[in-house]
């Protein structure tokens, strides 16, 4: 069971292409959004279609694939852990971020 710990597995779209980037230190960074379509039934019997958009991000070896594979619209599966942090943007306000820090991925279509 150790390994079910904090784990995590989307299938969906890309929403952009890869940004990419090495950091001062020389790791490997790759950040994306991945939409995952839901459908159902309301009340009334009407179908609704539902949209949820996750933040992933890739370290070394995946952030280098990632950013060399992966394009815009293009359907992946991804597996990694959740992992909330906190950061102060440009104009110094606080904010929280939720995102999946992938360790490995299949790319389905």
């Amino acid at each position: 069971m150790k390994s079910l710990k904090n784990t995590v597995q989307l299938i969906g779209n890309l929403g952009r292409d890869v940004e990419f980037k090495k950091t001062e230190t020389g790791k490997h960074l790759a950040k994306v959004s991945i939409a995952t379509n839901e459908s159902y039934k309301n009340a009334e019997g009407e179908k609704v279609e539902e949209v949820q958009w996750h933040n992933l991000t890739g370290w070394g070896k995946v952030a280098e694939h990632m950013e060399k594979f992966w394009k815009k619209g293009m359907e992946v599966a991804v597996q990694g852990k959740l992992v909330h942090r906190d950061y102060q943007d440009k104009e110094g306000n606080n904010r929280q971020i939720t995102e999946v820090v992938v360790s490995d991925f299949l790319m389905l279509r």
